[in-house]
């Protein structure tokens, strides 16, 4: 039910502003006098809409598909989400760049939402990550459909087990650091968020060493470089060089490089983090 809820009213949001931006008039002369204006108002819709198919895959259908997929696709291009359809559903198949932004706004909005208020710092966290990754215009235009879905509930379960069924596991892993930086935007460690994203997590099938790394990286312990390489205090100096080369793999940028050279830019900060941590570790024991 809450999913027809959010359909029904994003389609209407869209509905209005694309109505009021045809400017007809009710009277034939007058209508076919602005014709011109109207072609390229549509145009504008077509585009509009082309940006939100255009990549979409998986995530034209399922939980993330109800929510926003189908919407935009029928809306804006005429009810044909022809472009959707060159992603089908794939399991283990490359996660496109479509498919990663729509779980991104989801999921954000999920997140927001888990303390019970939608803070300004979080907001401007997805403003100017959007607007840093996909340029001013798509980022204001995510912001709309954002600014719905924090309106409605989110069944997290379904959308977090569809991400992880068909979203490949570098992606899933740089969602979650995204995540995490959502919850601590503010700079206040909330629990509730954070138990929101383990949950996630789980959903999206991350292993629980994966989410504590991910986790070290934003919630700082005595012991936070440790678990970002995923080992203990009592490991020697030679497992933590293995461990460094192993997560160095797992999280180097070019995992994510099928999203796109912005999502990788993006990525390089959780690599820069992990390697803080082993330049750390070394500090410490005096390895060379």
């Amino acid at each position: 039910m809450s999913v027809i809820l959010v359909l029904i009213i994003i389609a209407l949001v869209f509905f209005y502003m694309s109505k009021g931006m045809t400017n007809s008039s009710g009277n034939p002369k007058q209508d076919q006098k602005y014709q011109p204006n109207k072609q390229i108002k549509k145009q504008g819709n077509m585009k509009y809409g082309k940006w939100v198919g255009g990549g979409l895959g998986w995530a034209f259908g399922g939980p993330i598909g109800a929510l926003v997929g189908f919407m935009f696709g029928s809306m804006f291009d005429g009810g044909s989400n022809s472009e959707s359809q060159q992603h089908p559903y794939q399991e283990g198949g490359p996660t496109q760049s479509g498919d990663f932004s729509m779980s991104l706004l989801v999921l954000s909005a999920a997140v927001m939402k888990a303390d019970g208020t939608v803070k300004k710092s979080e907001l401007d966290y997805v403003r100017q990550f959007f607007t840093t990754n996909f340029g001013a215009e798509k980022a204001k235009q995510h912001m709309l459909v954002l600014r719905e879905l924090v309106k409605k509930d989110i069944n997290v379960q379904d959308v977090s087990y569809q991400i992880g069924q068909y979203m490949d596991y570098s992606s899933r892993l740089q969602l979650l650091h995204y995540l995490f930086g959502i919850a601590l935007a503010d700079g206040f460690v909330d629990s509730t968020e954070i138990n929101l994203i383990q949950s996630i997590s789980g959903y999206m099938r991350i292993a629980a060493g994966d989410f504590n790394s991910v986790k070290a990286m934003f919630v700082k312990d005595i012991e936070s470089a440790y678990k970002i390489l995923e080992i203990d205090s009592s490991a020697s100096n030679e497992d933590i060089k293995k461990a460094y080369k192993r997560m160095a793999v797992l999280y180097h940028p070019d995992k994510v490089s099928h999203l796109g050279g912005d999502i990788q830019k993006s990525a390089e900060e959780k690599f820069q983090k992990l390697n803080a941590a082993y330049d750390e570790l070394k500090k410490q024991r005096g390895i060379v």
